[in-house]
Parts: structure tokens; sequence; C-alpha cells
């Protein structure tokens, strides 16, 4: 989604291309449904495309076109002649068309073992519009993915740009797979995660990978610095982020099937250098009793009402020596005091873990109006003793009536606020970023909220002397009260008029 302009969405034109043939398949079908229709498409494309381009420069070099190792030695997945796009175009207005195109899954699922069990199987049932669907062959057709710039980055951008619209169509239920573009590159700017083990215990479609793996390449570092591991308790989303991870050439270690990660830590013996989440905001009814003597919650047991700081623990448990986290959570963690939270926030600070939070301006997420939080966490903090808050509820631009997005300019800001305080040279700016040692916090009853510390922004002196600023004032005010009262008695008269008094 993110291009690097003032207003991110603005200059998309290509992913707006892919998503009005994607439109074309909704009918009656649910968001929730056609995603992974839609989706599965995009990556068969994508990698019909890139196989496609290898094959003539085999053709070229009269090398074997149908060499398997020819294809894995460039990172291209090897398509098998029956799912190549030409067979799928020809048959697109045929009855069998999504029986064509789930058989060609199939087929290259057999041929990649990284795909098996992950690409979508479920084109040919009598919900899904069979002329719509070849209408979509044919516009899939006509674009070429590979002719726009750095492939896997445009198709990237497109599968992003689609997941950002389905968030966008689905709501509430969008959270499970999706979050903004802007929150995951704040959160990677910050940590700056060059090289080491990546872990998300709950990673949707894989954003926090991507992001991480584009800050790698952006800082002419190498992505396979990086490994990356993760899970998901939902299995399409699961495999979204598979298929997400798969276009851009990052193998992933996602364990062999959805979990859930409270009850199966897939990762147990983990221990990562970088920590990117957003879990599920206020999650309740995550312990059933079974959880009580985990050994995760070193900091008091979370309350079974809310999974907040069971999170938090829960990463903290998988951090490496010199490791750390960025992670969303839901303002509340901030101050909250019930079910033990206040002792387990208080530890956790007393233990100097956290390096910094970041209040986040409203409207980032499509999925809630909740405000949120961005948490660091680090094991091997810079500035001991020191916790950097930084309120951001001012940044952002409205690139919608209901979506905020975070800048370019905010996310550089708000990155080199935090090199500032780890170099120690980073100076209070009032309503926006304060250092505060832990002495100051413990004052606060360990309370997080960036606002208590950083303070008001201070107003310039516009000039006008006090006395005439306070005499223009409450002459306006006085005209605003005498035409209140015209306004009342308007009202009374009209009321009374048709047999109604106050």
């Amino acid at each position: 989604m993110a291009n690097g302009n003032a207003n991110n969405t603005a200059d998309i034109g290509f992913e707006q291309q892919i998503w009005a043939a994607a439109d074309i398949l909704r009918g009656n079908m649910d968001a929730a449904e056609y995603k992974h229709v839609v989706l599965g498409l995009i990556f068969l494309k994508y990698i019909s495309d890139k196989f496609e381009e290898r094959y003539q420069e085999l053709l070229a070099d009269d090398d074997d076109v149908e060499d398997k190792d020819a294809y894995a030695e460039v990172n291209v997945f090897f398509v098998p002649p029956s799912a190549r796009w030409n067979v799928i175009s020809e048959a697109a207005h045929k009855p069998e068309i999504g029986t064509v195109i789930d058989d060609a899954m199939r087929a290259i699922e057999k041929e990649n073992k990284r795909l098996k069990d992950i690409l979508p199987k479920n084109y040919a049932r009598d919900e899904l519009d069979k002329r719509r669907l070849g209408n979509v062959v044919d516009l899939f057709t006509n674009i070429q993915m590979i002719e726009h710039g750095d492939s896997k980055d445009i198709l990237g951008r497109a599968y992003e740009y689609c997941l950002s619209k389905f968030a966008e169509q689905e709501g509430k239920r969008a959270g499970e797979f999706y979050t903004p573009s802007c929150v995951v590159r704040t959160l990677v700017e910050v940590l700056k995660p060059f090289k080491g083990r990546v872990y998300d215990p709950c990673c949707g479609s894989g954003g926090m990978y991507v992001q991480s793996a584009r800050f790698v390449e952006n800082h002419s570092g190498n992505i396979s610095s990086l490994s990356i591991y993760g899970q998901d308790s939902n299995p399409t989303t699961r495999k979204m982020a598979l298929m997400n991870l798969a276009i851009r050439g990052i193998e992933a270690d996602l364990g062999g099937y959805n979990a859930d990660t409270f009850h199966n830590d897939l990762h147990k013996t983990l221990k990562a250098d970088f920590i990117l989440a957003n879990p599920p905001f206020n999650l309740s009814d995550w312990n059933d009793g079974s959880l009580n003597e985990d050994l995760r919650w070193k900091y008091g047991l979370p309350p079974a009402g809310n999974a907040n700081f069971a999170w938090l623990q829960h990463m903290i448990s998988h951090l490496a020596p010199n490791g750390k986290i960025g992670m969303v959570l839901a303002n509340g963690s901030l101050s909250s005091q019930s079910g033990g939270e206040g002792d387990i926030r208080r530890k956790i600070v007393e233990n100097d873990l956290v390096e910094g939070i970041i209040a986040m301006p409203t409207q980032l997420f499509y999925t809630t109006q909740i405000p949120v939080s961005l948490w660091f966490i680090s094991r091997c903090k810079a500035q001991k003793g020191k916790t950097l808050f930084i309120d951001a509820r001012k940044m952002g631009t409205m690139v919608s009536r209901r979506l905020r997005e975070m800048t370019t300019e905010d996310i550089a800001k708000i990155a080199a606020t935090f090199e500032a305080f780890d170099s120690g040279t980073l100076d209070d700016s009032k309503g926006f970023c304060a250092a505060v040692t832990t002495a100051e916090i413990a004052k606060q009853d360990y309370i997080l909220t960036p606002g208590r510390y950083v303070g008001i922004e201070e107003q310039e002196d516009d000039g006008e002397p006090f006395e005439e600023k306070m005499a223009r004032l409450t002459g306006e005010l006085s005209e605003m009260f005498k035409r209140s009262h015209e306004l009342e008695d308007e009202i009374r008269k009209r009321l009374g008029a048709i047999g109604f008094d106050i």
C-alpha cells in the first residue's frame, strides 16, 4: 500500500486495475469468501508470468525449458504445462473454467512443495459465477504483471492493496488478517530488523514479515539474513500469509498447521531477535484455567477477560538476550488496573523492559475505532532506566472520510526521535516527546499514557494584548448568547402554535 507519498494511497493505478477486475467476481458473495478467490487468481497469474519470462530466457539460450532446476535456481516456481496461463485463458468461457483453475492449483502444488496445501482450490463450486470468472480471467490475460517495474513489489503491492480493500469491506472481521501498512512500517522503522530471527505469534496475512523484508532491501541488505517464524489460529489466514511470502521469495516457518498461540505454541524454544505483532485487541475468554500455571506469566497471571498482557508476556518469553518487541495494543493497557493488569505493567516497567510508547492517531484501522498505542520492549535498552514517550495523535492524513494514514514523513520523524533517544541526544519536545525515568513513571502509578509525560504543546503568542483579546472574546460570546435566546423564543412560538408549551 505505501508508496512514499504523503498521501499513501493516492498514487495507485495498477493495483486499482487488479481490484476492478477482482470486484467483477463479487456478485452475491460475501467479501470474506471471494477474498481467497481473488488473491488466488492474482497469485496464479503472477507465477505464470514469472514462469513465462524465465521460459523465454531459457528458450533464447537454447536451454531445456522443462528443466525444473533452471527455474528453482532463480527462485521461480515451476508451472507444469496443464497449469500455464494460456491453458486457463483458452478455457475462460467454457463451463469447466472453475475446474481448469482448480486443477492448475493442484498441479502447481504438486510441483512446488513449498506451496503444498496453500493455494485455494474452490473455483469449481456452484456459488462462483463462471461467466464472471471467465471475464476476470480475460482481464488478467491482458495484464502483464512483470511489465510494471519490480515484479515482486508490484504483485506484493497489488496483493496488499486488495487485502486493504477487503479489510475495508469486511470491517471488524478484517482484524484477523490485516494491519494497516503505515502501522507496520512505523514498527519496522523503529525496530530496524536488519538480520536475525523475526517472529509474529499472530501473523495474519504476513504484513510484518513483508515490511521487515522490504526494510532490509531498502537499506541494501539481503532478505536471506532474516529468518521468519510465526503462526496463526485461522487456517485460511495462514494460507494467505504463506502465499504473500511465497510471491516475494521469503521462506517462513509458520508451523505445520494453524494453531492457537496460547494453547499450542508452535515455536516453544524460539528466542527471537525481533518480534512484531498486532494481536487481537482486548481478547476475552482466552484462558479456560488450563494456562494458569504457565511459565510465560513471569510478571503475573493475566485476567481471563483480557489477553493484552498475555500477548505481551508471551512475546517477552520469546525474546533473545538482545531482542526487541514492537507491538500494537489497545490504549486500555496503558492505564488499566483491573484483574492485576496494573501490577503486571508495574513489574515490566521495574524490570526496565519498556523502551518506548507511542500514542497513535485515531481512525488508522478499518476494523475498530479503539485508540491504540505502539509498545516497544527491549531486553538491552541503550538508555537504562528511561522510557521514551511519543504523542503522535495529531499525526497522519485523512485519505478518506473514515481512514487516516501515517505519512512517510510522520514515520521518519518517529524513527528519528527513537534514534536520538537511544544515542542520548534527544531534546524533549512539549506535546510530542519526552524521555522519562522509571522513578517519574512510578510517581504516576506506572501508568504509561504518553500525554501524562509529554505535556501540552506550547502555543505561539499571536501578539494580541490579553485585555484586548478578552474584550473581543467576551463581546463575541455575548452576541452568541443573545442569538441563542432569540432562537429559543422562536422555537417556543413554533411549538406553541401547534399546541405544545415548554
